[in-house]
């Protein structure tokens, strides 16, 4: 949206600031403004100036020389121009001042050209004649500018003025950045509205005459709207006697400093009101429409229509269309129809101003492949209550500028009318919301300078049918601080279990599980959650595994990612044998990835999706030093001690005889072991690698971070070292459940600290030796205690067949 700061000021007369202060301030009120260009920057010492006498230059047979009254004197100006005249009045750059300096159209050079004195052929020359281009704009934006050449003033300019003035170049253009649900700043009124509002000026918007003779518009066409969904309202009027011709200097230059070029009245007034209302229009030539009718409706699938561009242009039902008694004159919001343009023997035009539905506008000139200046105001939803106010503005227009007359009355199909808006006003909340301190009368103050009503009894403000924006008292707060100055407002803590925020539990155990890993040396990786079906037999699954139930994709991006992951195994083990294959050595890696497990096939809901916390290495370490990793996690996170390891975990992926399945209460919560050695030549992996993957949603309900201190002990420990003769068929955990079972209130700790297997132990047995340290809180132990809690302990482990070693 751009607007130039004249037209802001021919609503808000008493707005007296620069380029910068006018910038600063609406940006800081929530209009934020993008950039500005004064479009006189690089212009000075430019005035009106008469060619009295034009003699041929005495050396060049191109150039001339003229003489020019500037006002104040005559000055000698030499030129290549072709279409100078004795009496003609033209833009006149003297001595020391700039001109833009473009070489094509609308460019300028930064600083301008400073123009001199001096001398052309030998004859002197104390200033240069220019054209439109030398001034920075362009043929389109000037249409009386000739064809090639210097620009010519109207007979009636006064010989001496500021011609920059008079070519209205004394302006500055601003360019906004405007949000979509602020869509009455997408005018200049609603622009001028926010501006008197910031610096506290009158707002003055135009004031339209009512316009129309004594006939009745509705003997000159008939109005249907068959989907009033998509066509909330439609407003017509109707214009005969049409004189086609340039608008005045005034429009024009409000057109020009917006980017918009002049044609010719009639299309330049829907234009001016387009910008100034923010309501586009549209205008038919009313006798090429059949029946004198306008029916609004959707089109018919597969339907052929020529817009004004000439382009022909496929349908489809859900594209609303204009239509008179017989065809298709226009597509509802975006662009007219060839068949009903307005040409220059038009005799009576219709007006048309409506509001279509946002998002089918949008969607229709996706579909259509047509977008337009009237389909990007109408996609972000106008006001109805709008549409008609536009429509008499141009009809006032239309009689100011002789451009025909009006007939009286208007046609106006309102299906159902919006109203404004209640929001239910507390000024303490919102000082609370702020952290302010702002009276309810500065309030109240803040929404009366944006046209915002206020009931006392019901304590309610009434906000206008243009404000698409305020529903709730957020929005009333957002109002108030952007008027109150966002920069007054002081710095406050926020208030509430807000103030105390926390990660959610399930992404502290993850995070928890990130730390752990890098912390033993794992750095973390990432693999895609699309996989290849060929996955499954890299890593050996059986044909009935229900791994092998994965969910496929409809549109992949090849066979290669064609499923979604069942097992977060392949994007490890794919990650392991990259860096093995690259030489790095002593590799350990690690994921947090999803795993899509689908409740039955095909799709009938969402898969269940499950976070695995994934462990990779090879090179130094291994199962112990993998299963010690897992351990370091489990205690972090307060499942300490209670983890048991099952060497039957059967995975067709993992060596037969270095496997476990992780148990917690009961239930698998993960499992680890080295990787199979025909599995690590698949993927390339030359030495041994070990990988541990434990499934975070069976893992987060027995986690927690309760921890209850204790204190550093006052007691001396005792210890006693076992060696024990242990079938092979024994597993240590067994042997740790009967120490932690049989040990008593008063052990402390217990140590695994060698496994022997040769010779001197008897076939099928080894030897295990365990370090037991007992300690009480309330004071020492006296080796009876200590003697009766190592019987137990042995009466424990006698009863799976263990012997002490003598």
């Amino acid at each position: 949206m751009d607007t130039s700061l004249s037209w802001i000021k021919a609503y808000v007369p008493d707005l007296d600031v620069t380029a910068q202060e006018y910038t600063d301030a609406m940006t800081l009120t929530g209009t934020k403004v993008e950039g500005f260009e004064e479009l006189d920057a690089d212009l000075d010492k430019i005035v009106v100036g008469q060619i009295e006498k034009i003699e041929k230059h005495p050396d060049a047979d191109k150039l001339v020389v003229c003489q020019v009254n500037i006002g104040a004197e005559v000055i000698q100006i030499v030129t290549g121009a072709k279409n100078v005249f004795e009496g003609a009045k033209v833009p006149v750059v003297l001595d020391g001042g700039r001109v833009a300096g473009g070489h094509e159209p609308g460019q300028r050079v930064a600083g301008g050209i400073k123009i001199k004195k001096g001398k052309l052929r030998g004859v002197p020359s104390y200033g240069m004649m220019c054209s439109i281009e030398e001034l920075g704009s362009t043929k389109e934006m000037y249409p009386e500018q000739p064809e090639n050449g210097i620009y010519i003033f109207p007979e009636d300019t006064e010989v001496g003025a500021d011609a920059v003035e008079l070519l209205g170049l004394h302006d500055v253009v601003f360019e906004y950045e405007i949000t979509s649900n602020r869509v009455d700043c997408y005018s200049v009124v609603g622009i001028a509205r926010e501006a008197a509002a910031t610096f506290n000026k009158e707002f003055k918007p135009p004031v339209v005459t009512e316009t129309g003779n004594d006939e009745d518009v509705n003997d000159y066409v008939k109005v249907t709207v068959e989907n009033t969904d998509l066509c909330s309202r439609y407003c017509a009027r109707a214009v005969k006697n049409i004189k086609i011709g340039p608008s005045p200097k005034w429009l024009q230059r409000r057109l020009s400093s917006v980017g918009i070029r002049p044609i010719n009245n009639l299309v330049d007034i829907t234009n001016y009101v387009m910008e100034e209302y923010g309501q586009p229009m549209h205008a038919y030539d009313l006798d090429t429409l059949a029946g004198h009718q306008i029916v609004v409706k959707n089109a018919q699938d597969g339907e052929k229509f020529v817009t004004l561009d000439g382009q022909e242009r496929t349908m489809d039902k859900d594209v609303l269309m204009i239509c008179d008694g017989e065809k298709a004159v226009g597509i509802a919001g975006i662009m007219g129809g060839e068949n009903s343009m307005i040409t220059d023997n038009v005799k009576t035009m219709l007006f048309e101003a409506a509001c279509f539905d946002g998002v089918n506008i949008r969607k229709s000139s996706k579909r259509v492949g047509l977008r337009t200046d009237a389909s990007g105001k109408f996609e972000k939803g106008l006001d109805p209550n709008n549409a008609m106010a536009a429509l008499n503005r141009a009809c006032q227009l239309v009689e100011e500028l002789g451009a025909g007359e009006v007939v009286g009355g208007a046609i106006d199909v309102y299906s159902k009318k919006k109203e404004p808006v209640r929001v239910p006003f507390d000024a303490e909340k919102i000082n609370r919301m702020l952290g302010t301190n702002i009276s309810e009368e500065d309030m109240l103050g803040y929404f009366k300078k944006i046209d915002l009503d206020y009931d006392a009894e019901t304590k309610e403000v009434i906000a206008p049918t243009f404000r698409h924006d305020l529903f709730r008292l957020a929005d009333l707060a957002e109002e108030v601080a952007r008027f109150f100055g966002y920069d007054n407002i002081p710095t406050t803590l926020p208030s509430g279990e807000a103030t105390t925020g926390k990660l959610p539990f399930k992404l502290r155990i993850e995070q928890v599980a990130s730390d752990i890993a890098e912390f033993c040396g794992f750095s973390q990786g990432m693999s895609y959650s699309f996989e290849s079906p060929k996955v499954f037999d890299k890593l050996l699954l059986p044909e009935d595994s229900k791994l092998r139930n994965a969910i496929s994709i409809m549109n992949p991006l090849g066979e290669d990612y064609s499923i979604m992951r069942t097992t977060s195994l392949n994007g490890m083990l794919t990650s392991l044998a990259t860096n093995y294959n690259r030489r790095n050595k002593n590799v350990r890696l690690y994921e947090m990835g999803n795993i899509y497990i689908p409740q039955e096939l095909p799709l009938t809901e969402l898969p269940d999706e499950r976070m695995q916390f994934t462990l990779g290495m090879y090179g130094d370490g291994d199962f112990f030093n993998m299963k010690g990793v897992v351990e370091e996690f489990f205690e972090k996170i307060g499942m300490k001690g209670r983890e048991k390891y099952d060497p039957n975990a059967g995975k067709s992926f993992l060596h037969p005889g270095r496997q476990a399945n992780i148990i917690y209460d009961g239930k698998v919560v993960g499992y680890l072991g080295e990787v199979h050695p025909e599995v690590a030549d698949i993927y390339g992996i030359g030495e041994r690698a070990y990988v541990a993957v434990l499934d975070m949603p069976e893992i987060i309900p027995y986690a927690t971070f309760d921890r209850k201190y204790t204190g550093i002990a006052k007691y001396p420990a005792v210890t006693r070292d076992i060696s024990m003769v242990v079938p092979k068929e024994i597993l240590v955990g067994q042997i740790e459940d009967v120490i932690e079972k049989k040990g008593g209130a008063h052990l402390e700790s217990f140590n695994l600290f060698d496994i022997y297997e040769g010779a001197q132990i008897k076939a099928g047995f080894k030897s295990v030796a365990y370090s037991i340290v007992f300690r009480a809180k309330d004071k020492t132990l006296e080796e009876a205690e200590i003697t009766a809690a190592m019987d137990r302990i042995l009466s424990g482990l006698e009863e799976l067949g263990i012997e002490l070693r003598k």
